[in-house]
C-alpha cells in the first residue's frame, strides 16, 4: 500500500500561500508561530503535550520529491517558482517547545516554530495533525491512568483506529503510564511492552472451552490470560483452573456487569486455590468506567475505543497561529479568535512544596525568575537539525511527576476549572 510521505499529508492552502507570498517578496520574512489551545476540552482540567518526539522526526523527513511536484504541477496546486522553490525545501529554523509529558492550559505556548513564512506555514498541517491527535489521546489515558489508582492498564484500541493512528495512539498511551499495548509496530517501534490474550474466536474454533484452553496453555505455559467469558463466566473460570491449575497468571473478563462479576470471580478463584491468579477486565472502559471500578478486585484494566478516541474528546484543539514577524508582534484581532502577539516564554510557578500554584506566560520577554519557578520551553530543533531528545520512558515519567504537582482537584474527573490558571503578562 502506498504511503504519502510527510511533504503530502498537508493542506491545499499552505501551498497557495507559499506560492503568492514567493510571488509577492514577503516568503522570507522571519516568522513566529506558536501552537496552543484556546480553551480545553469541555470537562478536562488539563491537557498533556505528547507526539512531539514523533513530531521532529517527520519534519527531518519533510521534502517534495519529483513525483511530489509532479503532481502539485499537473494538478495547478502550484505555479512554476511554487513548484522549484518546494523541490529544495528543507526546513532551516527553530522549534522550541514544552517538554513530551508536560502539562498545558489554555493559552500555554506548547510549540514554537520559527524561520521564513514559507518553510514555517508549510509545516502547519501536520504539526496539528500530529499534536492534535497524540495530545487527546495522552490526556484521555492519563486520566484513566489516575483513575486506575496504580492498577495496570494495557492499551488495545488498534482495531478501533487507523492503522498509523493506532501505532501513535499506542505510544501516546504508554507515554501517559499505560503499561502495555497489544500493538506489535509500536512494541517494535518505541520498545513499549506489549501484551495480548486471545478472542473469543478462538474458543468458538474448538469443540469446547475446555480443549480451546487446553491449546493456549499448551502453547503458552501456565503464565498466560484465558478469556473466560464466552459461555458461562464462573464454567469458564473453572475450565480454565481445571486446565491450567491454581497458578495460572489471569483470566480476562470482556462483557457484563464488571462490578458483581469482579467480585464473584475473585471469590471463585480463590475457593478453587488460585489466589494469586489475576482478574483482567476490558470492554469499553473509559475513565468513569475504571473509576467506578475502584473498590473491586480487579488487577488490570484493557482499555481500547476510549484510549484512541480521546475519550469523547478525539482532538486537542490546538491552534498554529502566526504571532510575530520580522522581530514585530502581530494579533487576530476577531473577537472569538483573538490571539496575543510576540514570541512568549512561559514558568510554572510552584509552591516551596512543589504543588504548581500558576502558569505565567510573557510575549516578547523573559519572566521575573521566582524560587521554584521551572521554565516550560526547551530547544527541539536548531538550525534546521533536531537536537537530542528525552526517551519515552524519561518523558513518561516526566508526566508522571507533572501530575503529582498539579492540586488534586486537578485530578478530578468531573468538570471544572483548569488545575492551574495560566497568567499572560505584560513584557516591561
Amino acid at each position: 500500500m502506498h504511503t504519502s510521505r510527510p511533504a503530502l499529508l498537508t493542506d491545499h492552502y499552505e501551498l497557495t500561500m507559499v506560492s503568492a507570498a514567493l510571488r509577492d517578496g514577503t516568503a522570507d520574512r522571519r516568522c513566529v508561530f506558536e501552537v496552543f489551545s484556546r480553551r480545553l476540552p469541555a470537562g478536562r482540567r488539563y491537557g498533556v503535550v505528547a507526539g512531539t518526539a514523533r513530531l521532529v522526526e517527520l519534519i527531518r523527513e519533510f521534502r517534495f520529491d519529483p513525483a511530489d511536484i509532479e503532481f502539485l504541477r499537473r494538478t495547478g496546486v502550484v505555479d512554476e517558482p511554487g513548484a522549484e522553490w518546494l523541490s529544495e525545501y528543507r526546513f532551516t529554523g527553530e522549534i522550541d517547545g514544552y517538554a513530551e509529558g508536560e502539562l498545558f492550559f489554555p493559552g500555554s505556548p506548547i510549540l514554537t516554530v520559527s524561520g521564513s513564512f514559507a518553510e514555517c506555514v508549510v509545516l502547519e498541517t501536520l504539526v496539528l495533525s500530529v499534536l492534535n491527535h497524540d495530545c487527546a489521546v495522552a490526556a484521555a489515558a492519563a486520566r484513566m491512568v489516575t483513575a486506575a489508582r496504580g492498577r495496570a492498564l494495557i492499551e488495545m484500541g488498534s482495531r478501533r483506529a487507523h492503522e498509523e493512528a493506532a501505532v501513535a495512539a499506542a505510544r501516546a498511551a504508554y507515554l501517559a503510564g499505560f503499561r502495555f499495548t497489544s500493538n506489535l509496530a509500536a512494541g517494535q517501534r518505541y520498545g513499549i511492552p506489549t501484551a495480548g490474550t486471545a478472542a473469543h474466536a478462538f474458543t468458538l474454533l474448538h469443540d469446547d472451552e475446555r480443549a480451546a484452553f487446553a491449546s493456549q496453555v499448551a502453547t503458552l505455559g501456565k503464565d498466560t490470560t484465558l478469556l473466560v467469558d464466552t459461555y458461562d463466566i464462573s464454567q469458564g473460570i473453572r475450565n480454565a483452573i481445571e486446565v491450567a491449575g491454581p497458578e495460572l497468571r489471569a483470566v480476562r473478563i470482556d462483557s457484563g456487569d464488571l462490578a458483581v462479576i469482579a467480585q464473584q470471580s475473585r471469590q471463585l478463584l480463590d475457593s478453587l486455590g488460585a489466589t494469586e491468579t489475576k482478574i483482567i477486565v476490558s470492554g469499553d472502559l473509559d475513565e468513569y468506567a475504571i473509576a467506578a471500578l475502584a473498590a473491586e478486585p480487579v488487577d488490570m484494566y484493557g482499555a481500547g475505543t476510549a484510549v484512541v478516541t480521546g475519550s469523547g474528546a478525539p482532538t486537542a484543539g490546538l491552534v498554529y497561529k502566526l504571532v510575530e514577524v520580522e522581530g514585530r508582534p502581530v494579533v487576530k484581532r476577531s473577537e472569538q479568535k483573538a490571539t496575543i502577539g510576540g514570541r512568549k516564554v512561559a514558568v510554572r510557578r510552584h509552591k516551596p512544596t512543589g504543588t504548581a500554584t500558576e502558569e505565567i506566560v510573557v510575549p516578547q520577554g523573559v519572566p521575573d525568575h521566582r524560587p521554584n519557578d521551572r521554565l516550560l520551553q526547551r530547544s527541539y530543533v536548531v538550525d534546521g537539525e533536531p537536537v537530542a531528545l528525552p526517551t519515552l520512558d524519561e518523558s513518561r515519567e516526566h508526566l508522571r511527576q507533572c501530575l503529582i504537582s498539579i492540586p488534586w482537584e486537578g485530578l478530578k474527573l468531573s468538570a471544572g476549572d483548569p488545575a492551574i490558571p495560566v497568567t499572560v503578562v505584560p513584557a516591561e
